[in-house]
C-alpha cells in the first residue's frame, strides 16, 4: 500500500496577506491619500485661522523651529551673524518676536546654512514662513514626483505625512530631500550638478555622511569634484559675509548639539535614529553609539558591496538615501521627508514590473511611519523608525541586486 503524501504546509493566512499584499488595492491607496491630504488641508487651516500673534492654540509659534531660521536672519542682517551662535541672545531674539518666551529653536547649523537662511528676516515672519515652505515644498514635489512617474499623481506625494509634518515645524526637510535626490536623480546626465545639490547637504552633515564613500565606490569623480567645489564655494560665501568670528562660534557652540543628542534634550521619542531607539529603550551611550556605529557600517558595506556588483544601477541613488536616514544618529521626523525618494522609486518599480514579496507592506509601513513614530515612541516607548527605515533600505537593495526579476503585475 502507499502511504498518501502529505498535505502541503498551509501558509498563516497574516503572513500571507503581510507577503501579497493584497489588501491593498489601487483604489484603497487613492483613497487614504485623499483622505489624509483633505483632512492636512483642513488641520493646518483651522490652526492658522485659529492662531493669534504668529501663535497657536498651544501658545507655540506657527512653524515653531521657522523661528530659528528667521531669528538667524535677523541677527545676521543686522551685522552681528556671530550671535546666532550665542544661545542667550538668540534666546532673546525669538522672545523678542513673539513678545513672550515660546521655547527655545536651536541653531546647529554651520554658517553655510546661515548663508541659505540670509534673506528670511526681510520678509515678516509669517510671510517669510509661507515663502520659504512654497519654495522648498516645489523642489520637493517636483524632485519626487521625477522618481514616481507620470503613473501616480502629485495626491500621494503630497499626502505623505512626513509633508505635515516638516510644514508645521517650519523645517528644512524639502530643502533637504531637493537637494538629496535632484543630486542622486542627475548623477548620470549632469554628473558636476549633481555634485553641486549633494555638496549644499554640508549645511546639515549628518545627512550626508555616507555619500563621499558611495561616490568613491561608485568612481563618480566628476560628482565628487562637483560636491567638493560647491561645499568650499558654500565655505567661502560665509567666510566672506559673515567672517571667520562666525565659524568660531559655530565651532565653540558644536559641543552643545551633542550634549542634546547624549541627554535627551531634543526627546528620543521625536528622533528616528538606531541610536535614538536604543537610548529610548533604556541602553547606555556607548551601547547606542555602538549600535549606531554597526548599522551605519552595514548600510556603507552593502552600498561599497552593490556598487561592486552592479555599478552605476538605477536603484544607486534611492539606495544612497535609504542608507543615509540609517546611519545617521540625529534624525528626527521632519527628515523622514527624504524617504519619499525610495519609497516613490520603489513604487514606480512596483507598478512597471509588478510587486514582489513583502513589497506593499512595506511600502505602505513607510508611508505612514511619519504619522505613527512619534506618538508610539512618546507614548508607547516604541521606535519603529530605525526598522521601517531598514525594511524600506532591504527593498532597495534587493531591486538592485535582482533587477531583472519580473512579478505579475499587482498594484496598490
Amino acid at each position: 500500500m502507499i502511504a498518501p503524501s502529505p498535505e502541503p504546509r498551509r501558509e498563516p493566512l497574516v503572513l500571507r496577506a503581510l507577503r501579497e499584499g493584497d489588501w491593498l488595492t489601487s483604489e484603497r491607496a487613492r483613497l487614504f491619500c485623499r483622505t489624509w491630504l483633505a483632512v492636512s488641508v483642513v488641520v493646518v487651516a483651522a490652526w492658522v485661522l485659529l492662531a493669534r500673534n504668529g501663535l497657536d492654540v498651544l501658545g507655540k509659534p506657527i512653524g515653531t523651529d521657522f523661528t530659528s531660521f528667521w531669528t538667524a536672519s535677523q541677527l545676521a542682517l543686522s551685522g552681528h551673524p556671530a550671535q546666532v551662535y550665542d544661545v542667550a541672545i538668540h534666546h532673546q531674539a525669538q522672545t523678542r518676536l513673539f513678545g513672550r518666551d515660546t521655547g527655545y529653536a536651536a541653531f546647529f547649523y554651520p554658517p553655510i546654512f546661515l548663508w541659505i537662511c540670509l534673506p528670511l528676516a526681510s520678509l515678516p515672519y509669517l510671510a517669510s514662513l509661507a515663502a520659504w515652505l512654497a519654495a522648498t515644498g516645489a523642489a520637493y514635489a517636483r524632485v519626487t514626483r521625477a522618481f514616481l512617474g507620470e503613473a501616480a499623481g502629485w495626491v500621494a506625494i503630497l499626502a505623505f505625512p512626513a509633508v505635515l509634518i516638516n510644514a508645521g515645524h517650519g523645517q528644512n526637510g524639502f530643502l533637504s530631500a531637493a537637494l538629496f535626490g535632484g543630486g542622486v536623480l542627475l548623477m548620470n546626465r549632469r554628473p558636476m550638478l549633481a555634485g553641486a545639490l549633494l555638496g549644499c547637504l554640508a549645511y546639515k552633515p549628518q545627512l550626508g555622511l555616507l555619500i563621499p564613500i558611495a561616490l568613491l565606490a561608485a568612481g563618480r569623480w566628476r560628482v565628487i569634484a562637483g560636491a567638493a567645489g560647491a561645499v568650499l564655494a558654500l565655505a567661502g560665501l560665509s567666510v566672506w559675509a559673515f567672517g571667520l568670528a562666525t565659524w568660531r562660534a559655530f565651532l565653540a557652540v558644536s559641543p552643545l548639539a551633542r550634549a542634546a543628542l547624549e541627554q535627551d534634550l531634543v526627546g528620543y521619542g521625536k528622533m528616528q535614529s538606531v541610536f535614538a531607539a536604543i537610548r529610548l529603550l533604556h541602553g547606555g551611550l556607548a551601547l547606542a553609539y555602538g549600535a549606531q556605529a554597526l548599522a551605519a557600517l552595514a548600510a556603507c558595506a552593502a552600498l561599497v558591496f552593490l556598487q561592486r556588483k552592479a555599478p552605476r544601477a538605477e536603484a544607486e541613488g534611492p539606495a544612497l538615501v535609504a542608507a543615509s536616514l540609517l546611519a545617521s544618529p540625529f534624525l528626527l521626523d521632519y527628515d523622514l521627508i527624504l524617504l519619499a525618494i525610495p519609497l516613490a522609486w520603489l513604487t514606480a518599480q512596483g507598478l512597471r514590473t509588478g510587486f514582489r514579496s513583502y513589497e506593499k507592506t512595506i511600502l505602505a509601513a513607510g508611508f505612514i511611519l511619519p504619522a505613527i513614530s512619534r506618538p508610539l515612541a512618546m507614548g508607547a516607548g516604541v521606535p519603529l523608525g530605525p526598522l521601517v527605515i531598514a525594511a524600506v533600505f532591504w527593498l532597495v537593495l534587493r531591486r538592485w541586486a535582482q533587477p531583472g526579476q519580473v512579478e505579475a503585475p499587482t498594484h496598490p
